[in-house]
């Protein structure tokens, strides 16, 4: 039976058992994808190989990290096809080649700043890139601001501080920017997302999402629009409130819905449900690629349920045309 998700322009059929794994191989949480111009998928995820490469038939062309990653969290893609890897594990930011060449590394590996000091970084979380090249990154669970370098890894600017009034951040989580260089960050529990120019001056915020985690932002530089990866209900007295997430929910410019991909019902193994979408990205068709960190939320969301030996952790929709 095919399950498909969404309504009107933006429908999507869920591919069944899309990432064709070889015999003994697991991936654990992935935490991030991104596709590059020839529409390999990479997914940054915390299993024996950091980094998978996928064709978009979801067989595995090469793997690359292994000794070099110590916690997946973002992965952002520039138009050379270099790779943005962001590490919270080991606090840092690492811009690699196609097939995994370190070419620039921004933070000190294993030394944190100290906690909410606003210094980068305390497990940092993702990037985005200006139009100009600089370089953003969220930062993230040990810190509650942003920072902005130079193409090259030297700091410009930071803002932002713990809190919840406009500018202010409890865990920023993702961020994105559009072709206009505007800046937008998932403030994920605040429950929205805040939108800066590119100096970090605050313009306005997107509410009424629940947890949002991922961001990506697509459609085109004259009609943007994004997706967000909503986590659903992360405490007890709220975990079987219906329709919170987990899900995705696509929005404008202005942050007003589009459509929405599941959520419904909660969390589930269930084709068409999510566990924990924490990082999206599109192909050149449209296709819609989710990274799931199934195996860390497991316990949040099902905590008097044994875990099962695997955890589906990445998912393909394709759109329906």
């Amino acid at each position: 039976m095919t399950v498909t998700l969404g309504s009107g322009d933006h429908r999507y059929r869920v591919v069944e058992n899309w990432p064709k794994l070889p015999e003994g191989w697991n991936l654990t949480d992935v935490a991030a994808v991104a596709v590059d111009s020839k529409d390999r998928i990479y997914a940054f995820n915390r299993g024996a190989h950091p980094m998978v490469v996928f064709d978009r038939g979801g067989n595995v062309l090469r793997t690359w990290g292994e000794g070099v990653f110590n916690r997946a969290h973002g992965l952002h893609i520039d138009a050379d096809d270099n790779l943005y890897c962001t590490d919270d594990g080991d606090h840092t930011v690492r811009k690699c080649s196609p097939d995994g060449k370190v070419l620039l590394t921004i933070g000190i590996p294993d030394k944190p700043s100290p906690y909410m000091s606003g210094e980068p970084f305390h497990r940092c979380t993702h990037t985005a890139l200006s139009p100009k090249g600089e370089i953003y990154v969220s930062d993230g669970y040990g810190n509650a601001c942003v920072h902005k370098f130079t193409p090259d890894g030297k700091l410009m600017k930071t803002w932002g501080e713990p809190g919840s009034d406009p500018g202010q951040f409890n865990i920023v989580h993702n961020i994105v920017t559009d072709a206009d260089g505007w800046v937008y960050v998932a403030d994920r529990e605040n429950h929205r997302v805040q939108v800066f120019d590119g100096n970090g001056k605050y313009e306005t915020q997107w509410n009424n999402l629940h947890r949002p985690c991922a961001l990506c932002a697509c459609g085109g530089a004259k009609n943007p629009t994004f997706i967000v990866g909503e986590l659903g209900p992360g405490m007890p007295v709220n975990l079987n409130v219906p329709n919170l997430g987990p899900r995705l929910t696509i929005v404008d410019a202005k942050g007003q819905r589009i459509a929405r991909l599941g959520g419904e019902t909660g969390a589930g193994l269930e084709v068409g449900k999510f566990l924990a979408p924490h990082g999206v990205a599109l192909d050149s068709k449209g296709d819609i690629y989710v990274g799931e960190v199934g195996v860390t939320n497991w316990k949040v969301s099902f905590p008097d349920i044994p875990m099962p030996p695997i955890v589906r952790c990445l998912q393909k929709l394709e759109r329906v045309t």
